[in-house]
Formats: structure tokens, sequence, C-alpha cells
């Protein structure tokens, strides 16, 4: 039993709390479902975007190492999920992991940090396919107005009716959901692997000389609140290309691999989590990862790194070569990744706060499952209907950095109680270790500091307002009514359970 004091939920407790009646959920999923799911939420605009903006503005033709140093920071964070999603095979991901590790309020304030993570992330993504659409409904001749689409929308309903979709399709079951998730995913890659095997037959070998682009000193930077906490601590500013161009540019492509924890997240609901997790949440990264490799190896080969588009570089690139017409079959290729990217995150959030109200940190009515479809119902639907108000009338661009600090937060304190719990727990059975611990996990710790640093500082205040109004919530109904608490285990009694969670 945790001490009321530390107010730690033991890895024990936690297993036994996934069989309490009223709040199981259905194990449908296999190893290639949670790799659908990753790569579903990894592959977004970020493919179609970011490469052609950090050639041109960071890495040059080298955006290709970019990728991979993005992709190896990623990859420690991911063993470190992959050892705890497979020792603690429950819903929650890094909140579930915090509450065996660091306590109650930890737990609390990462579950609380999930939020900036998935639901405005969510939220912002239905923003932009709401955008995207639009697009094609233009190309069409027939646009929205964009006073109801669009990122300038003063209520935005394609937003709102993608979360209401992605959002009915979750309450019909998971495994419903993976079948769904497939065929998206299988539409996007196609659409990934097209552009990659018709645009290497444009490539001109002069292109990528120089690989590396010589450094050239940074311009003058943002100031005051829009400067970077590093450069205000420390006076340190970047340049523009050369090594610390492309160490500077995997800082940037970081963000379009943000998504493979959501994997984590599906635990509770895995045939064989011990084996799978670490499957799914790996397997999505590395081809994730190979995917971002290969395109910004073509795009920069069709065209001059100085000319890519920032908007729309694959699109641009493949007119500058005659071939307009692959820019709807990209611009279908984005709007369909998106709409599994919001489903993804939807379904993320709601297995989060699902946890949290199982464990009475959230009203315990939140978490009960569906006797049909085995889903959590009423939290998918308070889920969707949040984001789906936030994607309708809130102005997003100012927000969307803060799904950038929360993620790095989440994959940070993960780092950090990978070490914990095989110091504190070395007896628990682990399908799943992550190799050379601790200095692995320590590596991945320092490289999310080291990306949180350049962050504007705006984006730092925020998140401590964030934080701040989180730790108040807490203290107000959390921690009075949690499994804990003198309520809280009352409740629980009258349930059946103890305090603790054993029956």
């Amino acid at each position: 039993m945790a001490t009321n004091r530390a107010r730690v939920k033991s890895v024990e407790e936690s297993i036994r709390d996934t069989d309490e009646p009223g709040h199981r959920l259905k194990r449908h999923l296999s190893g290639l479902d949670l790799a659908v799911f990753g790569v579903g939420v990894i592959i977004g605009t970020g493919i179609f975007v970011l490469t052609g903006v950090v050639a041109r503005d960071q890495s040059g033709p080298a955006v290709a190492l970019s990728f991979v140093i993005a992709g190896v920071v990623c990859g420690l964070a991911a063993l470190c999920y992959a050892e705890f999603a497979s020792t603690v095979p429950v819903a929650g991901s890094a909140y579930t992991f915090s509450y065996a590790t660091f306590g109650e309020l930890i737990a609390w304030i990462i579950g609380w940090d999930l939020v900036l993570e998935m639901a405005l992330g969510a939220a912002t993504v239905a923003v932009g396919w709401s955008g995207y659409l639009n697009q094609l409904l233009g190309d069409l001749g027939i646009p929205l107005p964009a006073a109801i689409a669009g990122e300038e929308a003063v209520f935005n309903i394609p937003a709102v009716f993608v979360v209401a979709l992605m959002t009915t399709v979750l309450i019909l079951g998971i495994k419903f959901s993976s079948r769904v998730t497939s065929v998206i995913v299988a539409i996007k890659i196609a659409i990934v692997l097209l552009v990659i095997a018709v645009g290497v037959f444009f490539v001109e070998a002069a292109n990528y000389t120089p690989f590396v682009p010589p450094a050239q000193p940074a311009e003058a930077g943002a100031s005051g609140w829009d400067a970077p906490l590093i450069q205000t601590l420390f006076g340190f500013s970047p340049g523009t290309f050369g090594w610390g161009g492309v160490i500077t540019g995997a800082s940037i492509v970081f963000f379009a691999f943000i998504g493979f924890d959501i994997v984590a997240t599906a635990a509770e609901e895995t045939k064989h989590p011990a084996k799978d997790m670490p499957r799914g949440i790996i397997g999505s990264l590395a081809i994730c990862t190979a995917l971002y490799v290969a395109v910004s190896l073509v795009v920069v080969g069709m065209q001059p790194y100085t000319e890519l588009s920032a908007t729309a570089p694959l699109a641009e690139a493949f007119s500058s070569v005659g071939l307009p017409i692959f820019a709807g079959i990209i611009s279908l290729g984005a709007l369909t990744g998106l709409t599994s990217v919001v489903m993804i995150l939807l379904l993320g959030q709601s297995r989060v706060l699902f946890a949290m109200s199982r464990d009475r940190l959230l009203p315990p009515a939140l978490a009960e499952v569906h006797p049909r479809y085995g889903t959590p119902y009423k939290i998918t639907i308070f889920t969707g209907v949040f984001v789906a108000v936030l994607a309708a009338v809130v102005p997003l661009e100012e927000l969307a950095s803060l799904v950038n600090i929360g993620t790095l937060f989440a994959f940070l304190l993960v780092s950090i109680g990978v070490v914990i719990l095989r110091r504190t727990r070395p007896d628990l059975p682990r399908a799943f270790r992550v190799p050379l611990m601790p200095v692995l996990p320590i590596v991945s710790a320092i490289a999310c500091l080291w990306l949180m640093a350049n962050l504007p500082i705006e984006t730092w205040v925020r998140f401590v307002i964030w934080m701040v109004l989180g730790v108040a919530i807490y203290y107000l109904y959390g921690r009075r009514r949690s499994r804990f608490s003198p309520h809280g285990a009352a409740e629980r009694e009258q349930a059946g359970q103890t305090p603790g969670g054993a029956r």
C-alpha cells in the first residue's frame, strides 16, 4: 500500500485497477495496431512543411541529418516509454508512470500537462485540417466562407465536424478505431511513397552540393518575450547552416515526431503489452524517421534549397519540375494525415483523463466504460466537446508552442522516472529494459531540457501559469477526493475495495 504522505500508487495497485468493475477496457490491440497508431499521429503536416522551412533557413541539403538527430533524441525518450509501458501496462502513459515513481502531486501535474500536448494539439490540428479542406475545395471552385473555415474563421465548422466524427469513431470501440486508423494511415503512407517514388526521378545531384552549407552568423534575433530562454539566460544565439545549423534544424524538426508517446496511453487495451508496447513505440518511430529522411532527400534534390517554399515545399518542388498535379495529391495526403492525428490525439487525451478519473483526481463517474463498446465513452465525449469548442472559437496560433513544451516536459519526467523506478523497484518484471542504464535516460533528459530552453520566454511564462492553475485545482479538488484521501478511501470501501486498490 502506498503511504499517504508520499501518495505513491504502486505498480501492483495500478494493474489491479484495470480489472475494476465498470472500468475495464477491452484488449484488442496488437503490436502492429500500435505501430499504425504511432505512424498515424506522427506523420502530419510536418513531413509536408518542415522539410522546406528547415532546409531553406537552417540546414540546407543536410536537413536529412537534422531529421536523423531529432529521431535519435526521440528514440532515447521512446526507449524509456517502452520500458515503462511494458512494465506498467495501464492507461494514462506518463501520468500513470509518474504516479508509480514521483507520487500523486507530480502525477497530477503531468496529467494536467498532457492536456497541453493532446487536447490543445488536437484542436490545433483540427484547425489545420479545416484549412487544408478549404484549400482543396477552393481548387475545385467551391471554397467555404472564411468566417466558417480556415485559421481565420470566427466559428470553425469543419474543425468541429472532424473532431465530432473522430470522437464518434473512438466511442464505437478501440478495435473499430484501429481499423479506421489503418485505412487512413495506408492512404497517407501510399501518398508519401508516391511522392518519393516519383520525385526521385527528378533529383539533380548538383542540388546536394554543398551538402552542409558554410556556417553563417545569426541575424539580429528575437528579443524580449519572443527570445529563446537560452538566449536570455546565456546570451547564446545559434547561427544558420554549418553543423550548428544542422543541430538547430534538429530542434525544429523534433516537433514533427511528437505523438509516439501517445501509443503508451493504449497499454491497457493491448493484448500482450509486455512485448507489443516496445514494438509499437519504437517501430512507429523508426518508420516515421525513415520516411522523413527519404522525403527530405527527395525535396532538396528536386529544387535548390535556397528556392524552397516555406509553406508548401513539396508542392512547389513538383511544380518546379512540371508536375503541378502533385500539389493536389500532396494536399490530399496532408488532409488525410491530419484526420488520423486528430483521432489519435483524442484517444490519448481521453485515456489520460480516464486514468485520472479512475484514481478520483477527477470525478470518478467520468471513468465509466460503455457496456457494449468497452470504451470510456463519458470521458471521450467530454474530451471531444472540449476540443471542439477550442477548435471552433479560440485563436490557437499563439498557443501552439505550448504543445511542444508540454510534450518535452512529459518526456523529461519519463526519462527521469525510469531511472527512479529501476532503483526503487528492481524486483519488477521488465519485458523490455533501456540499455546502458542510467546513461541513455540521463542523455534523454538533458536533450529534452536543451530543446525546452530553445523555446521562447513567452511560452515558458504561459506554461508556468498553466501549471500553477493545475496545482490550484489539485489542492482544491483532487487531493481532497483522490484514492488516498479519507473521502476517496470511503468511496472505494463502499465499492468493495481498499484504498490501495485490493479487492
